[in-house]
């Protein structure tokens, strides 16, 4: 149980040392390149950038990036590669999709085999993998550049083919040969037609000849390993790395896990190496292990140790309530719930003052044996740990990706991948999760020198009101794009309709996803209703559209927002006349920074979100409480 979490912990940091080493060369320019690929680079080299330059150009490349992405999802029905016809996507969910590919969230209101043809899945979600990963890489690397107190930040279009070309793609390649050897397929054909093991289980045709199945596949085993290294999640197949296709077997799903974690931990100490200051980078590291540690912990705590609530004995609550309707008038019910269920609405007379309240019989339980814990949801093929540790790891470092349903996770055990949301700074993602924990980094630098009467200096540079404002701004943006949107959808039709489980867990499934789309994450309560499907469908999802933009406009506000605001403050902490060391100064290689730090980044996140955890999963958690229909 314990064995797999530790082994990939232990196998990827081991990998992570020279691979940091490695990019630290690449991006300073000292990897010594084949002739016909430093012509390339010369191409696109513009020149040296200050950073208001590199954003503008950052923020023009996503722009047409967005265009280039929207087009393609617009043009499926007419594209090749498409033998199963599929036709053209809503264009709210095509928004949406877009939205989400170009911030590297891959938050997916869309079925990958349902619903793209094999056109789709390689020019536009293969395309965003690596393109969409290398801009979180090249925003950080202008930072340390910044911080470094070079005369210019690089030039980000140099930055994004060295990320994409150098370090990328020979990653990449040699995944895709691990994941083809153990079965993933690689083609271009966009199904199979085959037999069932028994002739007949999906019915018989109008002939009278027993149904066949149809295989959709494509080329899954390019696909997963940029979909993991670039942190994006976006599955080919709804199921995502459940599937067969994407996670054949243990071996894949062990470097599934090691891939969405080995550039992650490679960039910390890349910032190290950049810097010249090794130390520092170590300690930060050690902080963003433990928090993982703690995540991977709890899960499997919490999980895999313990039993579904809804699968065993308990006693059923009834508490009366008053429902507002769409109309502006009240609706007068008993809530009828016990632990691991959903809630039962049962019509109130208040005119019989408790009366006709339901007579309700104790819950019973189902004969499983669940010494193996909870295994609703779960693929056990991989391990019986593999699902709560894959759960913890895929927010950690901003992946999204899953290998089983978080919507069937218990209720206190839900609450570790949203913690790792609302952080946010677990590794994260590429670049963008070092960019967010310096963010926490400082204001914990500015708090612990405004106790002592010092003026905070941080890489010997003092940090004034401007780094100060700004490390707010870019904090402040992703509880906003949190709480905002969860309170306006849970207060009206948008929310209540799509939810499917009412009370604690409903709101945890519009929390879960709100919190998905601002740390730009992609995993999902699956039960939430925002598939609008194809444009022609005639059923789908009454309250997708709401969910498609509210969404869009929080992923985009939630990637560019805090990447700016950090550029900004590094450059103006940069511009600073280095100071030397002093007797007062706080180092920021010791043990003690980095209690700081890790104080400061559980504070200010229990301050942020602990009131709406309290209302979904810790809710949850103990028990039906009268929350609400």
């Amino acid at each position: 149980m314990w064995l797999l979490p530790l082994l990939i912990i232990v196998f990827t940091t081991i990998i992570a040392v020279p691979m940091s080493r490695f990019m630290a060369w690449v991006f300073d320019g000292k990897l010594r390149l084949p002739r016909l690929l430093r012509w390339f680079e010369s191409r696109l080299d513009t020149g040296p950038q200050n950073w208001k330059q590199y954003t503008a150009s950052l923020l023009i490349f996503n722009t047409v990036l967005f265009v280039f992405s929207y087009a393609v999802l617009f043009v499926q029905p007419w594209m090749p590669l498409n033998q199963l016809g599929r036709g053209m996507l809503s264009p709210s969910t095509i928004f949406s999709s877009a939205t989400s590919f170009i911030t590297n969230t891959n938050l997916q209101h869309y079925s990958g085999d349902q619903h793209f043809s094999n056109f789709s899945q390689i020019f536009f979600c293969i395309t965003n993998f690596f393109l969409s990963a290398a801009v979180g890489l090249s925003a950080f690397l202008a930072i340390i550049r910044a911080l470094r107190g070079d005369s210019h930040v690089g030039n980000y279009f140099v930055d994004m083919w060295r990320t994409v070309v150098y370090v990328f793609l020979p990653v990449a390649f040699v995944l895709s040969f691990i994941f083809l050897q153990q079965g993933s397929p690689m083609t271009y054909d966009c199904a199979h037609q085959v037999a069932t093991l028994e002739p007949g289980s999906l019915g018989t045709g109008d002939d009278g000849q027993p149904k066949q199945q149809t295989l959709v596949v494509g080329p899954e085993a390019t696909y997963v390993p940029q979909k993991m290294l670039g942190t994006n999640g976006g599955g080919f197949y709804g199921m995502n790395s459940a599937h067969p296709y994407e996670n054949p077997t243990a071996i894949t799903n062990f470097f599934t896990t090691f891939a969405m974690m080995v550039f992650p931990f490679s960039l910390v100490l890349m910032y190290g190496r950049m810097l010249k200051r090794m130390r520092h980078s170590w300690i930060i590291f050690s902080v963003m292990m433990l928090l993982m540690i703690g995540t991977i912990v709890w899960t499997i705590c919490y999980d895999t140790k313990k039993p579904n609530p809804g699968l065993i004995a308990g006693a059923s609550h009834v508490y009366p309530q008053d429902i507002a309707q769409a109309d502006g008038s009240v609706k007068p019910v008993w809530i009828i719930a016990a632990a691991g269920r959903s809630a039962e609405l049962v019509d109130r007379d208040p005119g019989k003052n408790g009366a006709d309240k339901p007579q309700t019989p104790e819950v019973p339980g189902l004969p499983v044996d669940q010494h193996l814990g909870n295994l609703e949801g779960k693929e056990l093929r991989f391990g019986t740990s593999a699902g709560a540790t894959f759960a913890a790891v895929t927010v950690d470092v901003t992946c999204g990706a899953i290998n089983c349903e978080h919507d069937s996770l218990n209720p206190v055990a839900a609450l570790s991948p949203m913690v790792g949301m609302w952080l946010n700074c677990i590794y994260g993602g590429k670049g963008v999760g070092m960019i967010n924990l310096l963010i926490y980094l400082i204001i914990g630098v500015f708090i612990a020198g405004q106790m002592v009467g010092r003026t905070p200096e941080y890489l010997g540079r003092k940090i004034e009101a401007r780094e100060v404002k700004l490390a707010i701004l870019a904090l402040l943006v992703h509880p906003i794009m949190v709480l905002g949107p969860v309170g306006l959808f849970a207060a009206t039709n948008w929310g209540q309709k799509a939810v499917s489980n009412p009370g604690a867990h409903g709101f945890s499934q519009m929390l879960y996803q709100f919190s998905s789309a601002s740390a730009n994450n992609g995993s999902a309560f699956d039960g939430l209703g925002v598939t609008y499907g194809l444009n022609d469908n005639p059923n789908p999802a009454s309250e997708a559209v709401p969910w498609d933009i509210a969404t869009g406009l929080v992923m985009l506000i939630s990637r560019f927002l805090p990447i700016i605001a950090p550029i900004a403050m590094a450059a103006s902490l940069g511009a600073k006349k280095a100071a030397p060391f002093g007797l007062g100064t706080l180092r920021d290689d010791t043990f003690t920074f980095g209690c700081l730090l890790l104080g400061t980044i559980l504070i200010v996140g229990a301050l942020l979100f602990l009131p709406v955890a309290a209302l979904g999963p810790i809710a949850e958690h103990f028990g039906p409480l009268p929350f609400g229909g």
